[in-house]
């Protein structure tokens, strides 16, 4: 007589998958503090990590004891914060530009490939001497990632340094899924257009990369977070990735992003039981991206 077939696992499988992704780790005490909080609440899977903060060393020793809880990675940042090192051409004054700057010299191949590739460095060895391995992928601030002359040197430092180990995040996503979303359709099709080259390359490459990239809006809050988590998760496909920018407000991040306010807002979110009953009545887990 034949036993019968557990298929709960095969349920549990079969569930529809997203991952969230926070950025800006380490940014000030606490941004870094929210999202240590929600990756021991299970409801972040991911973070990539600004290694060029002053702030950096501290969280990198507060982060280490949730290894393995979280996939941690570089938040490779080339706009608006004080690099690692000395960068004359893009950085003359000792601060990096703000993002229109940066992708205006990017489209028009105006930036030192060789000053890039330095600075990507910098940040790398930053974060293995102060979390002790190599980061688990790589992303951008503000998406300079996956620009013309950034992203040359991004899968050169990727193949240099973190080849068969790390993925990379790519922003693309179907135009129709955009529009069917009705949530800042232009910015999230400027990004993602931006970031058709780049995703040809990491294929090309054989890097592996999320398939979906989800979380653009403009941080206004005119629509609740709740709402557009809602939007956000709907319908995941395989290797669905969503950013998000969870944080408590400090002096430290007043004097260090414009992005303040909405942090904690998505912050309250993500650690209520709403999110999670949110997402339960839906039938849509959590998980890491490659787990």
């Amino acid at each position: 007589m034949g036993g019968s077939v557990d298929k709960s696992g095969q349920a549990v499988n079969l569930r529809p998958k997203i991952t969230l992704c926070a950025d800006d780790y380490g940014l000030a005490p606490g941004v870094s503090a929210a999202i240590r909080h929600l990756i021991v609440l299970g409801r972040l899977q991911a973070t990539g990590c600004m290694t060029g903060s002053p702030y950096w060393p501290e969280a990198a020793a507060a982060l280490k004891p949730l290894d393995g809880m979280a996939e941690i990675g570089l938040h490779i940042t080339l706009t608006d914060q004080t690099p690692l090192g000395a960068m004359p051409d893009l950085a003359a004054g000792g601060t990096l530009p703000g993002l229109g700057t940066l992708l205006k010299r990017a489209l028009t191949g105006r930036l030192d490939a060789d000053e890039i590739a330095a600075e990507i460095d910098r940040q790398l060895d930053a974060f293995e001497t102060a979390f002790g391995r190599p980061p688990d992928f790589l992303d951008g601030h503000h998406h300079v990632h996956q620009l013309p002359i950034v992203g040359d040197a991004v899968i050169k430092a990727w193949q240099r340094r973190l080849a068969g180990r790390a993925w990379i995040r790519s922003c693309v996503e179907p135009s129709l899924s955009i529009m069917a979303r009705r949530i800042s359709p232009l910015r999230a099709l400027v990004i993602s257009h931006l970031g058709q080259s780049f995703r040809r390359r990491l294929d090309q490459a054989g890097i592996r990369h999320n398939c979906s990239f989800r979380g653009v809006y403009d941080f206004s809050g005119k629509i609740a977070f709740d709402q557009l988590f809602r939007r956000f998760t709907s319908n995941p496909g395989p290797d669905c990735l969503m950013m998000v920018h969870p944080g408590m407000v400090d002096d430290a991040l007043r004097a260090a992003d414009s992005l303040t306010d909405q942090r904690a807002v998505e912050y309250r979110f993500l650690a209520s039981d709403q999110c999670v009953l949110d997402l339960a009545e839906r039938g849509i887990a959590l998980t890491r991206l490659f787990a």
